[in-house]
């Protein structure tokens, strides 16, 4: 776990200031930030344990269909995207370092199949933090999760985007 202080200390922001700051760590969603700094922060929000815990409930709180504007928000795992060169910084970041940039040609097919047959399934994209893992490790957890009923993905994609969230506040606060 991460003790370090966020700089700047979110307890500290304005609203303006706060959703500068942190509207970013969740996917093209800066409502996330919006909401979490109108529930109140206090200096225990100021770890990014602290905060992601706290945006953490803010997406876990949310309708059904704000949470899956949320999942929709994210790009394909080594998807169209990936490859034009159209992804965050931080997603380029992700998918790179689970090797997703280095995917062979056969892996990248499957990568399509998989990517296609889920959001045919579900109607969204998977999500996945892929820190720490590799991906074969990634192509495995599609087929398993592919097995999951549309409820049970759609809060299983919602856990994992916290992960990222968590992730995402842990590295700046390691900047």
């Amino acid at each position: 776990m991460n003790d370090k202080k966020l700089t700047p200390r979110p307890s500290t922001l304005d609203r303006n200031d706060f959703v500068t700051s942190f509207g970013d760590i969740y996917e093209h969603s800066p409502w996330v930030a919006e909401l979490t700094w109108e529930r109140g922060l206090t200096n225990q929000h100021d770890t990014p344990s602290g905060l992601a815990d706290a945006m953490g409930t803010t997406l876990r709180s949310a309708t059904p269909e704000r949470q899956l504007e949320v999942i929709r928000a994210h790009p394909d795992l080594a998807g169209k995207a990936a490859i034009a060169g159209e992804l965050t910084d931080d997603s380029t970041r992700e998918q790179a370092g689970a090797g997703l940039d280095q995917c062979t040609p056969e892996e990248m097919a499957r990568f399509e199949r998989l990517n296609a047959a889920y959001k045919d399934k579900f109607g969204f994209p998977f999500v996945m933090a892929v820190k720490g893992s590799d991906r074969h490790a990634i192509l495995s957890a599609f087929v398993t999760r592919l097995e999951n009923s549309p409820e049970e993905e759609r809060r299983t994609a919602i856990e994992q985007i916290n992960r990222i969230a968590r992730f995402r506040l842990e590295a700046r606060a390691e900047e």
